[in-house]
């Protein structure tokens, strides 16, 4: 589980002497360096490296990282908010040492989550991790009620990029298929191998629908803890694809035209240890809680997609009738639908039974992702919200008569729709604070202005090689 304590100047009670310990384990097994790694507000990894010496320093007195990366947009270039954005000031990043992982795909490095403080002491209020280590204590203090969470993860495997930056998939067989299993076999062999080492468990690997594109799944663990799996397993892949002479892109469209990589969230709400997806007397056995969760998430969602969805990339990939939910809509199992809800098997339903955000892709930071979707059914939860009616088969297909009847709507089609949505969601502003939404909004209308005029290809090329 991971801690939900700030951390202190001097350190959490415990890790000072923990960190020395590791260190010593660490440098006896061949690790020079350690990767300390947040992600920014563009979802963009941003990284600074210690030797392993340093590990029991930098749990006592954190590494020094300037705040100005909140506001970087994909491209490095920086926009400003009224807090963010100014040369001025220095944060601490201090490693969660129940998260760090021998990378077995870099060897010689290990990998930690951080959080960033002030100078001070105090938490920062731009640190994305801190927002959702937040948002899960709240909902537990509040109402008693933890999750679980995954992000699936699809990506694009191509030959390395020349000049033009074009790519060039280094599979050819068909979706789905056994060819482009067989073609990558040694590859995805050394992934789960390296996966397994570093302790993350893996559901499922196997080849995807677009050009080159494979998709992977890993185990529910808490939400922070999910976050932080999402990056570290996204380091990984890219890691052990370059020792095979590949590059990955996770980028929400790696072309103009076709389908784009996911980054679907499974999510389920839990109290006492019982899964409240499961058992109850509402629709598909939802506990009325779980129904109220899933009902904030669905009013929410097309607020929710400057955030879930948060490049211009990302609406060149949420396209109607390719599985990418781009409406207001739910079903069980309705892969069509924005909101899908999954029972699981008979037998299993307690263990496994989850709802599926769909228009979700990996350049969204996760931490951001997971916070603002729990912030949005906890909404739907105060207020006692209830589901619409379910819908089946393809949302696309109804006409706007019935569509507007049954509350269907299409979600967002740009980026720039979707922020306006957001900005008139008061819940997920709150929920995120002044100084963290004003970057979510700066930060999208600097990723706008970055693309203004380009056509479609042109936006993929743009954000093919920054995920």
């Amino acid at each position: 589980m991971t801690t939900l304590a700030d951390p202190v100047p001097g350190g959490r009670p415990g890790d000072v002497e923990r960190a020395t310990a590791l260190s010593g384990e660490l440098s006896g097994r061949g690790v020079h360096g350690i990767v300390l790694a947040y992600v920014d507000t563009a979802g963009i990894g941003r990284v600074k490296t210690i030797p392993t010496a340093k590990l029991a320093s930098a749990a006592a007195w954190g590494v020094g990282m300037s705040p100005v990366f909140d506001t970087f947009l994909a491209g490095d270039s920086i926009v400003t908010t009224d807090v963010l954005g100014s040369p001025d000031g220095d944060l601490r990043l201090y490693p969660d040492l129940d998260q760090l992982a021998e990378l077995s795909g870099q060897p010689g490095w290990a990998w930690a989550p951080v959080d960033r403080i002030t100078q001070e002491g105090e938490r920062h209020p731009a640190c994305s991790r801190t927002f959702l280590r937040q948002t899960v204590q709240e909902a537990t203090d509040h109402h008693g009620i933890t999750f679980m969470a995954s992000i699936e993860i699809e990506w694009a495997v191509g030959r390395p990029p020349g000049a033009d930056g074009e790519f060039v998939p280094a599979v050819t067989g068909p979706a789905y298929g056994a060819i482009r299993q067989v073609e990558l076999s040694d590859c995805t062999a050394d992934l789960l191998a390296a996966l397994a080492r570093q302790g993350v468990e893996v559901d499922q690997l196997h080849p995807e629908y677009a050009a080159g594109q494979f998709e992977l799944s890993v185990a529910a663990l808490d939400p922070v803890a999910a976050a932080d799996r999402s990056v570290l397993v996204r380091q990984t892949i890219r890691a052990v694809a370059q020792r095979h002479g590949l590059a990955v892109s996770f980028a929400p469209a790696v072309l103009g035209q076709g389908v784009g990589n996911g980054g679907h969230v499974h999510l389920s709400a839990w109290r006492d240890g019982v899964n409240l997806h499961a058992g109850g007397d509402r629709r598909h056995g939802m506990r009325p809680e779980a129904e109220s969760f899933a009902a904030g998430i669905l009013a929410h969602l097309p607020a929710l997609t400057a955030v879930t969805a948060p490049s211009p990339a990302s609406y060149l990939r949420l396209k109607p009738s390719q599985w990418a939910g781009v409406f207001t809509a739910w079903g069980r199992e309705t892969r069509e639908a924005g909101l899908r809800v999954v029972t699981g098997t008979a037998g299993h339903r307690a263990q496994a039974a989850n709802l599926e955000v769909k228009p979700v892709d990996l350049a969204a930071n996760p931490y951001l992702a997971l916070g603002c979707l729990i912030a949005a059914g906890l909404d739907g939860l105060t207020s006692g919200a209830r589901l619409p009616e379910e819908i089946t088969g393809d949302p696309a297909h109804l006409g706007a008569e019935e569509a507007a009847a049954r509350g269907v709507r299409r979600l967002p089609t740009s980026l720039g729709e979707a922020v306006e949505e957001f900005r008139a969601s008061e819940p997920l502003r709150a929920a995120l604070g002044p100084v963290l939404a004003d970057a979510v909004i700066a930060v999208r209308q600097g990723e706008l202005t970055a693309v203004a005029g380009l056509d479609d290809d042109q936006v993929a090329a743009t954000y093919r090689w920054k995920y």
